[in-house]
């Protein structure tokens, strides 16, 4: 077996994925990224320079199960083992519950939750083999409830449920599994819903008690602590990582 750690995390190739997978690299583990998109995927593995010897992306969509099996296997046939797992990937959609269509509820639904239960369920094996860990990116939204995001909302919390039960299941392997809830984040996809809405940050930024959104770094190192050694006695929690915001 590689003398390395591995982490693998999905929605790895921009945002807070990728954030999190410059600071395992830097804490000396190989890293699987996987994404939809392949140019992205290339991209986010050179923008690691140096590191990118140790990076291995898997073009993949999370919200297939027959995928999710696959990342697992191809992950593990490259670095010979898995010993933490980041469900990073995720969709947003926000907007009154009556523009809300089946379409839209479905691809949220397959990809936050769908996808994060298949990827646990396939890890599984492996990293009862390492003792590994496990960190599912919630979000606020998931803990109080947003306004104008029941669908997003219900996704996430489904998430948060999904990883207390899972982690109670796993805990005598044991294998821990954690979540981190983050709060509006400085990301693409962020950058994107202010677009849309018309906001500014300055304006996101005012609701919360610190005054400003998270960076993804702030997210990327909450995520490492709760997968390292030093969370070793962590299973079932949430950790709020949103400046205030659900205190």
């Amino acid at each position: 077996m590689n003398d390395l750690k591995t982490a693998l995390i999905s929605g790895g190739t921009s945002g807070i994925g990728l954030a999190a997978a410059k600071i395992f690299l830097e804490h000396n583990f190989n890293v699987a990224l996987v994404g939809r998109n392949v140019e992205r995927g290339h991209n986010a593995v050179k923008s690691l320079g140096d590191f990118d010897r140790r990076v291995f992306f898997v073009a993949a969509d999370v919200s297939n199960t027959v995928e999710c099996d696959r990342i697992i296997g191809d992950t593990v046939a490259h670095f010979g083992r898995l010993d933490v797992l980041v469900n990073s990937a995720g969709l947003y959609a926000d907007g009154d519950i009556r523009s809300v269509d089946e379409t839209l509820f479905d691809r949220i639904i397959a990809v936050n939750v769908k996808g994060t239960f298949f990827m646990c369920r396939a890890a599984v094996d492996h990293l009862s083999k390492t003792h590994g860990s496990i960190v599912n990116v919630a979000s606020d939204a998931g803990v109080k409830g947003n306004y104008f995001c029941s669908l997003y909302s219900a996704s996430k919390g489904a998430v948060i449920a999904f990883t207390k039960s899972l982690a109670l299941e796993l805990a005598h392997i044991p294998i821990r599994v954690n979540a981190v809830a983050p709060g509006d984040t400085l990301t693409p996809m962020t950058l994107e819903q202010i677009k849309r809405s018309g906001e500014t940050i300055d304006k996101l930024a005012s609701v919360y008690p610190m005054g400003r959104i998270a960076d993804a770094d702030e997210i990327a190192n909450a995520i490492y602590f709760l997968a390292s050694s030093k969370a070793s006695f962590i299973t079932g929690a949430v950790l709020n990582v949103d400046g205030g915001l659900t205190a």
